[in-house]
């Protein structure tokens, strides 16, 4: 077992507050919590627990730094006697003439109140959470909160540029909510620690996504499809067009002799994908008569039928 001090990294003329600083630090770093793939952390983490106990108590300090007890806290001297329900960390004391008695009385440090804390109340006493100690079992972290669920309609636009919306849950709080760059339907965003606060720490809050059907868009997997109307005379002459896109409007080129359902493809202007980037977005043409009628158009469909 090593020395307690050299666990801590402290000098063994440290003061106290050095000791309880040092084993602060260690706790927090290698708190297994904090550390759950991590098996090495929680070797370090009890190392450190078992080496407070020595030297952040001041009786069983004194009892290792005269060689009473070893690094676990263990007396070195055999054939003592102790008294019923003692704590084998106190030092010794002579009883009568000739004769040496040892009596072992409460020792240990606060490491108790350091978990309480760092961690909270339900961490107070000794030996702290996933270690046996005196006298009962194992410690484990106390219970997070319930998580809270909200169920989130988001536009086409707030998926297409990860806008960011807020979400209304049963307990009466709006969170704000930040759109990943990909989200799809029906996925979920959790947020942690924003559920119910419980013994230990809170909670999460579980926001499910639902995309709303759009007036313009049609959603086909990651592309939009949307109608276009387009003039008679553009449909024939050709022009150049403004069309609305989830990222704002965007010029585009309507060839000459264009008839209702001629596609456009305009490429990243649909919603986002997995591996980066956007859809495309299909524009689909349809071509509109005048809005009152025209004369001369007339004169011209009757000359073409003959």
């Amino acid at each position: 077992m090593r020395d307690p001090y050299d666990v801590l990294g402290v000098a063994k003329s440290a003061t106290p507050k050095e000791i309880k600083s040092a084993y602060r630090k260690l706790a927090k770093k290698y708190h297994p919590d904090q550390n759950p793939d991590d098996p090495k952390a929680k070797e370090r983490f009890n190392a450190a627990t078992q080496a407070y106990e020595i030297v952040g108590d001041e009786k069983t300090r004194a009892a290792y730094d005269r060689g009473e007890i070893d690094a676990e806290g263990k007396p070195k001297f055999q054939g003592f006697e102790a008294h019923a329900g003692a704590d084998p960390f106190a030092g010794f004391r002579r009883q009568g003439p000739g004769a040496t008695h040892f009596e072992f009385r409460g020792g240990g440090g606060d490491a108790g109140d350091i978990f309480s804390e760092i961690f909270g109340q339900a961490f107070s006493g000794r030996g702290g959470p996933g270690m046996g100690g005196p006298g009962g079992g194992r410690r484990h972290a106390p219970p997070a909160g319930a998580d809270l669920n909200a169920t989130l309609d988001v536009s086409v636009e707030e998926v297409a540029t990860a806008a960011k919306v807020s979400a209304l849950f049963p307990d009466g709080r709006r969170l704000a909510v930040k759109l990943p760059a990909y989200v799809e339907e029906g996925q979920t965003i959790r947020l942690k620690g924003q559920g119910e606060q419980g013994p230990g720490s809170a909670g999460d809050a579980l926001v499910k996504i639902h995309i709303r059907k759009h007036s313009r868009y049609r959603v086909e997997g990651r592309d939009l499809h949307v109608d276009h109307p387009v003039p008679l005379e553009d449909a024939i002459l050709g022009e150049k067009v403004a069309v609305e896109t989830p990222t704002g409007k965007v010029a585009v080129t309507v060839p000459p002799w264009s008839s209702s359902d001629k596609v456009l493809r305009l490429k990243g202007r649909g919603l986002p994908v997995k591996t980066g980037g956007h859809a495309d977005l299909y524009v689909h043409l349809r071509v509109m008569l005048p809005a009152t009628p025209d004369p001369d158009l007339e004169a011209f469909a009757r000359k073409r039928r003959g």
